[in-house]
């Protein structure tokens, strides 16, 4: 991969040779020559784990205004990635901004590095490039949430919407410690590992969550409560017209929707000294919605939801894996095997982590309200104690 000139970088603003960022002892990031607003950004991706490494990094990433004229590029998926000579690129950035990203796609699971334009907004897949690094050192980065409550340490899991960060919300004022949420890290021996970023609350969860709400601002508490009104009305309108306006309407409610949320930081809902980050693994709740308005938990074996999670996993890395088949077809003699390799490696730790842990389903409507959640599963826990 070709070096980034010096001289296109000015220094005046360079904060330090580098940041470190350290994922509890598993992956470590190492931000080069950063600017502050480099750090925010990488801190937005990743959250606030600025850390000095003990080793070399897993990662590098050098933030840079513009990289250099490529020279002639050969596409593929256009306008997403392309190549020049050696070089991959991802030719977009947050929200589809034009934006080059040097992302040496065959490195990821070893030494990756990477350049990256400012104004990509982040740095494009980031978080999969972690993630596939933990996993080619054994660690099971897994969709869920992650808490203690009264000794016992509890993994919500499930697909993308089915109630992870609701159950997690469930006990955040009951004294729980907050382990994770998104993305939590098992570990071999049993482990669990999160990250303090902030967690991403609709309007229908603010909505139950008054004290919180409280303390927001008017302006994204009125924005909380217009968008999904603006949105309905938007459907609403929609449906009684036809062609072009018709069309514009139905693609602009779906987008206001997704706009009716606010991220908020842990130790706002869990109290500072509640931000534990890591906790054993005790118990798992496979989380799920369904058409009906009860609210229920059973048991099943630990290898049903190391199944199901096998499906939420490779689901969630499609994304990248349409990146890494365009790296493929650009670079047919190259490869990365942690890609190739992750459904089996993941297949194995999952069961190593899961098969011979309690674990037990909890089925509820949704949107859930969020109360409903604490019974059931203060219930399982009292027949494990």
């Amino acid at each position: 991969m070709r070096a980034v000139p010096a001289a296109e970088e000015a220094v005046d603003d360079v904060i330090a040779p580098h940041v470190d960022f350290d994922l509890h002892g598993i992956v470590g990031l190492r931000l080069l020559d950063p600017r502050a607003q480099d750090v925010d950004t990488i801190t937005r991706q990743i959250g606030p784990l600025t850390a000095p490494l003990t080793g070399d990094p897993d990662i590098t990433v050098r933030l840079v205004d513009r990289l250099p004229d490529p020279g002639r590029l050969t596409y593929a998926g256009w306008p997403d990635s392309a190549a020049a000579g050696d070089d991959f690129f991802v030719l977009r950035g947050r929200d589809g901004v034009a934006a080059r990203t040097l992302l040496p796609v065959d490195a990821v699971g070893g030494r990756c590095d990477i350049v990256c334009e400012r104004r990509a907004g982040a740095v494009p897949h980031l978080l999969a490039v972690i993630n596939l690094t933990a996993l080619a050192k054994g660690v099971l980065p897994l969709h869920a949430s992650a808490f203690t409550y009264r000794g016992a340490g509890v993994l919500a899991t499930g697909w993308a919407k089915g109630g992870k960060t609701e159950t997690l919300l469930a006990f955040a004022a009951r004294g729980a410690h907050y382990v994770g949420d998104e993305w939590v890290y098992l570990t071999p021996d049993g482990n669990m590992y999160g990250v303090p970023e902030p967690i991403r609350l609709w309007h229908w969860h603010v909505a139950q969550l008054p004290a919180l709400r409280a303390t927001l601002p008017w302006s994204t508490r009125a924005r909380l409560g217009a968008l999904p009104s603006i949105a309905s009305s938007t459907t609403a309108l929609a449906g009684a017209l036809a062609g072009l306006p018709a069309s514009v309407l139905r693609r602009t409610a779906p987008v206001l929707r997704r706009q009716a949320y606010v991220q908020v930081p842990p130790a706002r809902l869990f109290g500072a000294d509640a931000i534990a980050l890591r906790g054993r693994l005790d118990h798992i709740v496979l989380v799920v919605s369904h058409d009906r308005d009860d609210v229920s938990i059973e048991p099943v074996p630990g290898t049903q939801v190391a199944a199901r999670m096998l499906a939420s996993l490779e689901d969630e890395r499609s994304p990248f894996l349409q990146l890494y088949r365009q790296f493929r077809f650009l670079f047919p003699d190259r490869r990365a095997a942690v890609v190739e390799e992750a459904p089996a490696i993941e297949r194995r730790l999952l069961e190593q982590t899961l098969s011979d842990r309690p674990a037990h389903l909890l089925r509820h409507p949704y949107p859930v309200h969020i109360e409903s959640l604490v019974e059931p599963v203060e219930q399982m826990l009292r027949a494990a104690r």
